[in-house]
């Protein structure tokens, strides 16, 4: 592929800024055609956004000759069938996390791709961040000496809008495939992963405690990896303060971020410490949809793909005690 010609599924909300205009800002990139199932939201979108081709439904998006990948941006229940359709129409596809409803699912679209030989890459575009690179790039360098444990803190008030009883798709584990575990507890996990390697136990527990919506608002969990670091992890979605913390401890220091916030990353060594203020570009995606587009055009690689992100399903259904 000399330029990669970008169809969106799904033109909702997390492509306004978080990715839809990267694909218009990278190199030998274009968006040419956007669908959503509501055709004057599409035609909005594509007006808005400078988009040639608008469609109301997506197997017409998906044969526009014009389009030679797929931006799947729809709810987790319907990554799969995009998914798979677009492997069966011979396109590429990256598509947002959490990468499907359960790790069986993933093996599913994983198994279509390689059938038809289709590249699949998904929205962990924290492994491509700056900010997060440093972190790797400290760990690789040893400066906290081998690490020795993980610890994850995850903390959200109620939502305003969940305690009035008003419906958001992310608390239906229908759609989302179960709560706000789904949406922000992969993002950590994924990226845990990426600067760690691969979990390989886990286990955990799931409960819905405040009980203002069907899915689990509190998952607490324990795991170790490859190398043998242990890790332990709690996502409270019903806490009485926000907090976004992730700890890396070392033989000889620590590592302190936050997965969301803008709050710099802190290296601790020696009783010294010291601050790396390095913010999150405004369109977010935007570097990881530069690797995907230089791997389409045999110039590099995407550190995100369905075989790095099935690792992220395994790990959260161990966690939520699916398997």
């Amino acid at each position: 592929m000399k330029t990669i010609k970008w169809g969106i599924i799904g033109c909702g909300d997390v492509t306004e800024v978080k990715s839809g205009p990267a694909f218009q800002l990278v190199a030998n990139s274009e968006l040419v055609a956007v669908m959503r199932r509501n055709g004057d939201l599409a035609k909005d979108y594509a007006k808005r956004h400078k988009v040639a081709k608008w469609y109301d439904d997506a197997a017409s998006l998906l044969h526009d000759s014009n389009v030679n990948a797929i931006y799947i941006a729809t709810p987790p229940s319907s990554h799969s069938v995009y998914t798979i359709a677009a492997a069966n129409a011979g396109k590429p596809v990256y598509v947002e996390k959490p990468m499907a409803m359960s790790y069986e699912n993933a093996k599913q679209m994983i198994e279509v791709c390689d059938r038809n030989n289709v590249s699949l890459f998904v929205a962990y575009y924290r492994r491509a961040l700056p900010r997060f690179l440093k972190v790797k790039e400290l760990l690789d360098e040893k400066t906290i000496g081998d690490v020795r444990f993980v610890n994850i803190r995850y903390y959200e008030k109620p939502r305003e809008d969940d305690v009035k009883g008003n419906f958001h798709w992310h608390t239906d584990p229908k759609i989302a495939g179960c709560g706000y575990f789904c949406d922000l507890g992969s993002h950590i996990l994924d990226l845990i992963q990426f600067l760690l390697g691969d979990i390989t136990e886990a286990f955990g527990h799931a409960s819905n405690q405040n009980k203002i919506y069907e899915a689990e608002d509190i998952v607490t969990g324990e795991f170790i990896f490859n190398s043998g670091v242990h890790g332990t992890g709690i996502w409270a979605f019903n806490a009485s303060e926000d907090r976004d913390e992730v700890e890396i401890v070392g033989s000889e220091g620590k590592i302190v971020y936050s997965t969301f916030m803008n709050n710099p990353v802190v290296l601790y060594r020696n009783e010294d410490k010291e601050e790396f203020n390095i913010p999150h570009p405004k369109h977010i995606q935007q570097h990881l949809i530069g690797s995907i587009v230089k791997e389409l055009r045999g110039e590099g690689k995407c550190p995100s793909t369905g075989k790095t992100a099935i690792k992220t399903a395994w790990v959260m259904d161990k966690l939520l005690g699916r398997i």
